[in-house]
Order: C-alpha cells, then sequence, then structure tokens
C-alpha cells in the first residue's frame, strides 16, 4: 500500500494535511535535514574567516555556493541524503558526506573538505538545528495562529461589549455581564499567555561530545573555541544562527527552553479549551447562532442540526497538542549521565504535539467566524432572572445598616421564581432613602452589569 493522505497512519499527514501546509516544510524530516544542512554549512563558513593558517578564508563565490546549498535546498536534495543514510546508518553523518559531495569539481571547496563537521559531535548539529525548526514553528505558525484568535476575540470583545448576558456560576443564574466582557476576559489571559511565549529564548551549544571543547582544544589549544562558538551561534542568519547561546551542556543541550517554551504554548491551549467549551455552551443556550455552510450535514438522521463542531475539534486536538507537549517538556530535560538517546526519537514528535495545536487554532477561529449573536434569546433570559437583583438589593440595605439584608432577600429568593413586582413591593417597603430606592425600582437584570462594558471597551 502506498502512502498517501489516505494511508497515512497519522491524521495530520492524513484527513488534515492540507490545513498544516505552513509547518510541514519545518517540523518534518525534510525540515530537519535541511537546518543541518544550514548549521554545518554556518560552522564551515565561520571556521575560514577564524585565522587558522590551515583554512584560508573562503572567497566570495564559494561563500555565496555554500549559501546557495541552504537557500535552495530541496525534497530532492534530502532525498539524497537518505541515500547515503543507506549507507551510513547515521543521519548526522550523512548530511556531512552530502555536503562534500557537492564539493567535486571545486578545487578552493574540496582541499578544505575536512573542515565539515570540524570537532562537531553530532549533537551540536542537532540541537542547533531542533532550535532552528522550533523558532520557525513559534514565529511562522503557533504565534500567527494564536494572534489571529486573539485579534478576533478582542473585535468581538469590543463589538458585543454592551450587550448583556445573564452570567450562570456553578451553573445557576447569577449578576449579569456582558458578552465582551466575557470575551475580554479571555482576550486578557490569551494575550499574557502569548507574550510568554514568544519571550522564550531559543538556545543552542556547540561545544562537542561532553560539553568541553575536548577536541576543538585538542587541534588548536590557544584559541578560544568557547567565543568562537557563541559568534556562530549568536550572530544573526544566514552567516550565523541567530540563537541564544548556551554556555553549559553535557553532551545534549540541556533541553530547559523547550520545556518552558512547550509548557508556555501548554498554558495557551488550556485557555483555548475553556473557551471552546464555554462558547458550546452558549451555542447550546442559543446565546449564539452559527452560519450555515450550503452542503453541510449536521446530523445523518436529524436534519435540523447545526453542531458546534469547530469547537469541539479545537477542544480535542488541543487536548491531544497538551498531552504531548507535557510529556516533551516533562521528559526533555531528563538525561543519563552525559548521554542518553531517550530524548532522539522523542524530538521528532515537535511537530506533532504544534501540528494539533496549529489544526486547533484553525478549528476554532473558523467557529469564531461562523458565530452570529442572538440577542433575543439573551435577553429572554435575563427577564427570567430578576432573582439575581437580590445582590443589589440586600447590598444597599446593608449600606443602611438594615439588619438580616441578606437573610431576608434569601428567604423571599432562593430556589423561587422571583418577578419584578414582587421585588419591587419588597423594595417600596424598605427604609432606605427615596433616591435609592428609586435606582432600584429602575433597575433590570439587563442593567444590572457594573463595569463590564467598560472593561470590555478597555481590553
Amino acid at each position: 500500500m502506498s502512502l498517501s493522505t489516505l494511508t497515512a497512519l497519522s491524521p495530520l499527514d492524513g484527513r488534515y494535511a492540507a490545513k498544516l501546509s505552513t509547518l510541514r516544510p519545518i517540523m518534518s524530516e525534510y525540515g530537519y535535514m535541511h537546518r543541518r544542512v544550514q548549521v554545518e554549512v554556518a560552522w564551515f563558513i565561520a571556521l575560514s574567516d577564524a585565522g587558522f593558517d590551515e583554512f584560508k578564508p573562503l572567497t566570495p563565490g564559494a561563500r555565496s555556493y555554500l549559501l546557495n546549498l541552504v537557500k535552495n535546498f530541496s525534497e530532492a536534495d534530502c532525498a539524497a541524503i537518505k541515500e547515503f543514510e543507506k549507507t551510513t546508518n547515521h543521519d548526522v553523518k550523512a548530511v556531512e558526506y552530502w555536503i562534500k559531495s557537492k564539493f567535486e569539481a571545486r578545487p578552493e571547496l574540496e582541499k578544505a573538505a575536512e573542515f565539515v563537521h570540524f570537532a562537531c559531535t553530532s549533537e551540536d548539529i542537532n540541537n542547533t538545528s531542533h532550535a532552528l525548526q522550533i523558532r520557525s514553528g513559534r514565529d511562522q505558525v503557533i504565534q500567527p495562529g494564536l494572534d489571529r484568535i486573539v485579534l478576533k476575540l478582542r473585535e468581538m470583545a469590543l463589538l458585543y461589549a454592551e450587550v448583556p448576558m445573564l452570567s450562570r456560576t456553578h451553573g445557576q443564574t447569577a449578576s449579569p455581564t456582558t458578552v465582551g466582557k466575557e470575551l475580554a476576559n479571555v482576550v486578557a489571559r490569551l494575550q499574557i499567555a502569548v507574550d510568554r511565549i514568544a519571550s522564550v529564548k531559543i538556545l543552542g551549544k556547540m561545544n562537542g561530545a561532553v560539553g568541553n571543547y575536548n577536541a576543538h582544544l585538542s587541534a588548536w589549544p590557544e584559541f578560544d573555541w568557547e567565543a568562537f562558538s557563541k559568534k556562530v551561534i549568536e550572530t544573526p542568519e544566514p552567516m550565523g544562527l541567530g540563537l541564544t547561546f548556551q554556555p553549559y551542556s553535557i553532551q545534549i543541550e540541556p533541553h530547559d527552553y523547550m520545556a518552558e517554551l512547550f509548557d508556555a504554548v501548554a498554558r495557551a491551549n488550556t485557555i483555548l479549551i475553556d473557551l471552546s467549551r464555554d462558547i458550546w455552551g452558549y451555542v447550546s443556550l442559543g446565546y449564539f447562532k452559527q452560519r450555515l455552510k450550503a452542503g453541510e450535514i449536521g446530523s445523518s438522521t436529524m436534519p435540523h442540526k447545526v453542531n458546534p463542531i469547530d469547537f469541539e475539534n479545537a477542544e480535542g486536538n488541543l487536548g491531544l497538542a497538551n498531552a504531548l507537549l507535557r510529556h516533551l517538556s516533562e521528559k526533555l530535560p531528563i538525561s543519563r549521565w552525559q548521554r542518553d538517546l531517550t530524548d532522539s526519537t522523542v524530538l521528532r514528535n515537535i511537530g506533532v504535539a504544534l501540528g494539533y495545536a496549529a489544526l486547533a487554532y484553525n478549528s476554532l477561529l473558523t467557529g469564531l467566524n461562523k458565530l452570529e449573536l442572538n440577542e433575543e434569546r439573551l435577553q429572554e433570559d435575563l427577564d427570567a432572572a430578576w432573582e439575581v437583583l437580590a445582590e443589589p438589593i440586600q447590598t444597599v440595605m446593608r449600606r443602611y445598616g438594615v439588619q438580616g439584608a441578606y437573610e431576608k432577600l434569601k428567604e423571599v429568593t432562593r430556589g423561587k421564581t422571583v418577578t419584578a413586582e414582587a421585588l419591587h413591593g419588597l423594595i417600596q417597603a424598605l427604609e432606605i432613602p427615596q433616591a435609592d430606592k428609586d435606582r432600584l425600582l429602575a433597575m433590570t437584570p439587563a442593567s444590572y452589569v457594573g463595569k463590564a462594558a467598560e472593561l470590555a471597551r478597555r481590553i
């Protein structure tokens, strides 16, 4: 059976393949090989500029040729590396051999071929390649996906800032809010989470087999290899990698920054799970309608149904993403002694974790764009919930020292159907200033929203 979107084992490469086209070139095996070539080339060019008599600075033509190997890296190039790997049974060595094969008929590069992968351990190439992948995945896919959701929610918060809505604490009627304020709550939380994702420094190390520059110093004992390594890692692309230098490591970069980043993404995802469930509930209550899509079917037997499938899809995929992200953040910082390989296979699933997150962001945004507010239904619920005004009435009573204010309101409202007439009768009988009576008598569930509209407009 040939591999296709129909036979793919993962739905990310099957059913949902088209929705992940931006992530695939970054986090796939191809993307990993591409970044390995980038790291090897950057190290090689930098070595030529280090001042060694044995490796003179490369000519502009040679530099351009090497940088074009990275810029124009193709699937065919990746396949050629995999052919080398069939012999080497070692993927990093296969990259080294492929690069050297590109030096043929170029005397300047052939002469310097042994400086490809010079003094490097495989992890010097791998950890920096993963860092480049992760940075691109975050900056080009995850961050923009979250930013689009924040933007949409902010637009909705402002649009519906003054639309009153009955709150439900513990699933029961509670002090009213506005639709915009509830969405503003999510924007405020999510923006903090997104900022934390963006603030994580992406680290890299290039310090040899156990992090001590042993091989480097055996060749040039007087050379400042640590400063050189830092320069390669922190110099902006394409001459460097544009990462943050990690000065201390065993054979592998400790992966603590990965754990920090994956935890930050998981926190953002948890906020979105919360949102997805709430919107699902509001659709169920009829607060939101969903725009119909021609030809779409909600149920195979119930023609009337318009299911909140986008929010359900988002919730499910956010859960999958978080399960993987949390395993990654718990496992990756742990390595036996100076190195074990348990991280290697786990690292190959970073794209899967981010893929489920990206898929969820797409579904959630699609769902949000389908929503239409049903203000009539919102008003119906408010009109049937006069009991929520027990709170302001008893609070004003307490201001003026009316004894047992809370208990009196509890007696006439708890578990009962409360009418406007009953509340107005109670208010008229209160021994409080007339101005406060008038203010309470003018109050309705829809008007009792506090600073909700102001807070929503401020987001």
